[in-house]
């Protein structure tokens, strides 16, 4: 109990007073009065949670509990804000049907659909461009007929995203990527609204594997579109629906981690149908994962642990986009940065941009924060682990959770200690406790929200990808991965421009010629793209939008209006047109050499000529050469030689 202050309480009518005393019992407010009223409660949808569900120091055994539990409880912190009740009960188990009398999908608690309708409205006003794009494209229907199964966070944001497919004329069945990145009041409302959705907070690894599973696997329906975020969806599909795999017009995939498994299945001569790597587009690259992450990175610190970053020690792994964003956030928070990187340019980017690059283990003791951001496996190791101080906080902003070896800390010598959602305290047997955010997954969309405005320029990214894979005739794109042309590229960051009352300065006719560029752009090459290194750069010169495989006017250029769009391997081409000049010479100019050296050296008498320009070159070959030489020396000396050795 503690004293009230005389001041109005939200939601309690006017002349009420409160007493002196306000009493804080099991996440209830009661409020007594000195007025005849009854007694009000107010309380918070997370009644029924139980933060102290996990033993703290009732001795040291092991904490051995399924991916599920960490993540079914939530708290303020938590990007979903109906999501709190601590149901026992699986969504799995459950017998839900929503207005219209569909139990096609599967969720928390389909009667959180008003709450999410109200966030999904509140994300259309900060993505007008994808909200543009749907009225534009609407009445022609360009993805009428489209399947498409997704795998991405589900979002409000991912929300609009998935309606401006439907209202495009897709049929959509959506699971999450992420198991704790699920806002479930928005997964009822897409549920509502007619869309077979299999996500909620807090799934366990074999329930992630089922919502996939229900999304494919669907008697009368095959999906013939994937929109994939991190590649979960697309193994699927490869391994336990083969035939479906092969009949799949198209892949859109927006992750790192993703774009890593289509590139070793293009490799290995797997990859039978085209993609789409959406994730090292510009507006991908540059903005969601710089932009996105720079502000994110800290709403999801603070939420979780409350933590002041002056004068903190923070470690982060990896310098590409998301990294220099968690970067710039921190330093402007007066945090001292340090950054361990394995690509020197990278490395170099970050020592001129004021960080100190280090190994991990030079600095692993004295930290306070460990941020990892590499898209790699086991950054953060157990012996990083182990000699780390005392509160240190360590997460995770990569796509996937492998970047932590969380699972060496489920051992018995170890004690977890869930303190609030989306935070554990990993206690060793000294006392030493490490806070681990999320369980190691990505912290911003697990632990907080994400800039709306950010994720609307790569939902408009996705789904101008997905329209142009679908429309494009048979034979236009092999069976490789693609990137975006810089047209593209260009197009949606226009279509953001006026959200800012930007005013873009048009070329004359003589600068444009200067320049050797069209004034309706692309304004840089295919290859002037900020994307990680070995990317194969193409070329060709980009003709105004045109009308589209389907007849239709749309709104933004076709990918074939360059000379192609390149497939990004991870190393460069090897049949460049250069390179393929040079093996012909090789093949057959090596033995055609041959020939010559030994016409020569077998002929009494040769004439040879060469004409260039207007002139030519006559040389004798001297009756037959004295092939008794010592030396290389007297080998070129003899008139023949000499000529052919200049000549090669």
């Amino acid at each position: 109990t503690f004293p009230c202050r005389e001041m109005p309480f939200p939601g309690v009518p006017m002349g009420w007073k409160p007493g002196k005393m306000m009493c804080l019992r099991e996440h209830r407010l009661i409020f007594s009065t000195s007025l005849s009223l009854p007694f009000q409660q107010i309380q918070f949808a997370d009644d029924m949670q139980e933060f102290s569900k996990f033993p703290t120091k009732t001795g040291r055994r092991s904490l051995s509990r399924s991916i599920s539990q960490s993540s079914t409880d939530s708290y303020s912190s938590a990007a979903s804000y109906t999501d709190s009740s601590d149901d026992e009960v699986s969504p799995r188990e459950k017998q839900q049907t929503n207005s219209k009398g569909s139990s096609n999908f599967c969720v928390k608690n389909i009667k959180q659909a008003e709450f999410g309708r109200r966030e999904i409205e509140i994300a259309e006003q900060d993505m007008s461009a994808l909200i543009s794009l749907r009225k534009r494209a609407q009445g022609e229907k360009p993805l009428a007929g489209a399947k498409i199964v997704g795998c991405t966070h589900i979002t409000a944001q991912t929300a609009v995203l998935i309606e401006t497919l439907c209202a495009l004329g897709a049929q959509c069945r959506w699971s999450a990527c992420n198991i704790y990145s699920t806002q479930n009041e928005v997964a009822a409302a897409l549920a509502e609204a007619g869309v077979a959705v299999f996500a909620w907070k807090g799934e366990s690894e074999d329930d992630f594997w089922w919502c996939i599973d229900r999304c494919v696997n669907v008697d009368g329906w095959q999906a013939n579109m994937i929109l994939d975020d991190g590649g979960d969806l697309t193994h699927w599909v490869y391994k336990k629906y083969p035939n479906v795999f092969k009949k799949i017009r198209g892949i859109v995939e927006e992750s790192v981690t993703g774009v890593h498994r289509l590139y070793q299945l293009s490799k290995a001569g797997k990859l039978c149908v085209p993609a789409m790597n959406v994730n090292d587009s510009v507006t991908k690259q540059k903005f969601d994962n710089l932009y996105c992450c720079r502000e994110s990175i800290l709403d999801g610190l603070k939420r979780t642990t409350d933590v002041m970053f002056g004068g903190k020690q923070v470690v982060v792994c990896g310098y590409g986009e998301v990294g220099k964003g968690c970067c710039a956030a921190l330093k402007a928070l007066g945090a001292i940065v340090y950054v361990t990187e394995i690509d020197p340019i990278c490395a170099l980017q970050a020592c001129m941009d004021g960080f100190r690059v280090v190994k991990l283990s030079e600095v692993i003791r004295q930290v306070d924060v460990v941020i990892t951001c590499t898209g790699n496996k086991n950054v953060v190791t157990r012996e990083h682990l182990d000699r780390m101080k005392n509160s240190c906080i360590v997460c995770n902003m990569g796509h996937s959770n492998t970047e932590i070896d969380v699972t060496s800390l489920r051992t018995p010598e170890l004690t977890w200690e869930r303190v609030r959602s989306q935070v554990d305290h990993v206690i060793w047997p000294d006392g030493k406790r490490v806070v681990l955010l999320a369980e190691g997954r990505l912290l911003n969309l697990s632990c907080s929200t994400v800039p709306t405005f950010v994720l609307s320029i790569t939902a408009t990214t996705q789904a101008l990808a997905l329209i142009e894979l679908y429309n494009a005739p048979e034979g236009r794109y092999k069976q490789d991965v693609y990137l975006l042309p810089k047209k593209m590229d260009e197009y949606v960051a226009s279509l953001h421009l006026p959200s800012f009352d930007a005013h873009l300065t048009e070329l004359t006719d003589d600068q444009a010629k200067y320049l050797g560029l069209n004034k309706n752009g692309p304004f840089k090459p295919n290859y002037y793209r900020w994307v990680p290194l070995g990317v194969s750069p193409g070329s060709g010169t980009v003709s105004p939008p045109r009308v589209s495989p389907t007849g239709l006017t749309v709104p933004f250029p076709s990918l074939t209006d360059t000379d192609g769009p390149y497939p990004r391997r991870t190393r460069p081409h090897k049949a460049t047109l250069e390179r393929l000049f040079l093996k012909i010479v090789f093949i057959f100019g090596l033995p055609f050499s041959f020939f010559l050296f030994f016409f020569f050296l077998t002929n009494k008498t040769t004439r040879f000529y060469i004409f260039q320009c207007d002139f030519k070159v006559t040389f004798w070959v001297s009756p037959p050469l004295n092939l008794g030489f010592t030396s290389l020396s007297d080998l070129g000396r003899q008139p023949g030689i000499r000529f052919l050795l200049s000549c090669g």
